[in-house]
Formats: structure tokens, sequence, C-alpha cells
């Protein structure tokens, strides 16, 4: 049976979930940047899961999806703690983290903070630091003199909205600056023709981290969104391999 009752957090937007129960570790998506979890990734994931009878959490931070909250309120670490919460009040235990894009930074984070947490890690397209590195310096004045800048979006109708506090909360938890000591398995896939993100940043993260069970795949075709057939067996196939390493919980 799949739950579908909002998490209550304390002080904090009512979370929206899609939990299927299963044999652990419980494998947790974590989304992009202002994205839900009904995405491709994600439904392809849960799918997998009830299929091989294996747990599996997906979620929408604050502000996003089916989620209370107000989109602009929220900053990095807002959804950091989102998804700690959801570790500890759903999972409860170590799980499995699958990482999209800032998803990948927000697995990170984590790890770094709370690594008994986490079994097992997969970063797709892992976007780590991108405040440092994916606004020019233009865009980085307009959000200290005018708090919020809108991008195009090429993934929907609406434009990406930044603000300053979203900005200021990613340079506080930059998480390549110095290695994150975290030892478990981890699988890195990302697309050398990702627009998004440069896949110079995949390696960064991989030698970032302290583990040596880490393994990153560069598939020289593949975009940002990671989502065609042959990408969605690339994820289960690194998936099944993390979770072959992991202790059952």
């Amino acid at each position: 049976m799949t739950e579908e009752t909002p998490a209550e957090i304390p002080a904090r937007p009512k979370l929206a979930y899609r939990h299927t129960p299963g044999a652990g570790p419980t494998v947790v998506f974590l989304c992009g940047y202002a994205s839900d979890m009904n995405g491709t990734k994600a439904l392809h994931l849960e799918a997998w899961a009830k299929a091989h009878g294996r747990a599996f959490l997906r979620f929408d931070y604050s502000g996003c999806g089916a989620s209370e909250g107000n989109f602009e309120d929220e900053t990095l670490a807002t959804w950091r703690d989102d998804a700690i919460r959801m570790i500890e009040e759903v999972v409860k235990g170590p799980a499995v983290l699958v990482g999209s894009s800032m998803g990948g930074w927000i697995m990170a984070m984590i790890a770094k903070a709370r690594p008994e947490l986490v079994a097992g890690m997969i970063g797709i397209a892992p976007a780590p630091d991108f405040t440092d590195w994916g606004f020019t310096m233009e865009q980085k004045l307009a959000l200290l003199q005018s708090g919020r800048i809108e991008q195009p979006n090429d993934y929907g109708d609406q434009p990406t909205v930044t603000t300053r506090a979203f900005w200021a909360s990613g340079e506080a938890n930059r998480v390549l600056v110095q290695p994150i000591a975290w030892g478990g398995p981890v699988r890195l896939l990302q697309g050398q023709k990702d627009k998004e993100v440069p896949w110079e940043h995949a390696p960064r993260l991989a030698a970032a981290i302290r583990s040596d069970m880490v393994q990153t795949l560069l598939v020289k075709d593949a975009e940002h969104r990671f989502s065609r057939e042959q990408d969605l067996a690339l994820i289960v196939r690194a998936l099944e391999e993390v979770l072959a390493l992991c202790s059952p919980s």
C-alpha cells in the first residue's frame, strides 16, 4: 500500500509525499530545483521499486509541487532540512539517496551533516555549489540589489525564479570546498551534452567524497534531463549496484 498522508513538520509547511513500503534500505528521490516528485525519473524508480519489493519515497520540497509553503520563502538549507525530516519521520533509518541536479547537492549536504542517515548515494547530473558557478556576475549583482531574478525556463511556461535568500543559502552550504567525510557506495551519472551542469562537476564531486566506493559514469550523448529509456536503464543499474553494496536495514 502506498502512503499519501502529508508529513507533519513542526513550524514548517506540510510536505506531500508518496511512500512505498518494501525491503530496505529505502530509496529516497531528491528532486531538482523548482521540480516536483512527479518527474519521469522519480516515477520510473518508484515503478521499479514496486516491481522488486523495494521501499521507496518521493516527496515535494516546501513551496514545490503539492507541498504547502511559498516557493520564494524557501532556501537550499530549508529543503535540505525537509529531506532530513522525511528520512527521520517516514523512512526511520539510513536511506539510499538518489539526487537529481540540485538534489545531488542536497544529497551531499546530508551525507556531510548527517552521515548516519545515508546508506548509499546516486547522483544524476549532480549540481553541487551551483550558486557559485551557475550565475554570471551580473546575475549575482542583480540578486543582491533586487532580491530576486527571473530566468527563461526551458522546461515550462513560467520563468525560473531565484531569490537572494536561496542564493545566499547556497553560498553558505557549498560542499566542494572541502572533503565530504562519508564512506559508502556512490554512483554519479552525468551527460556530456548537459547544458545546465557542465560535466566536469561530477568528477569534482567524486573527488570530494572520501569513500573509495565512488564510480562516475559520463554519457557522451546524454543531456541534463537524463530521462531517455537508455538513461533510465543506467540509473536503475546504478541503483542496483549501490543497493547490493548496502547492508539491509
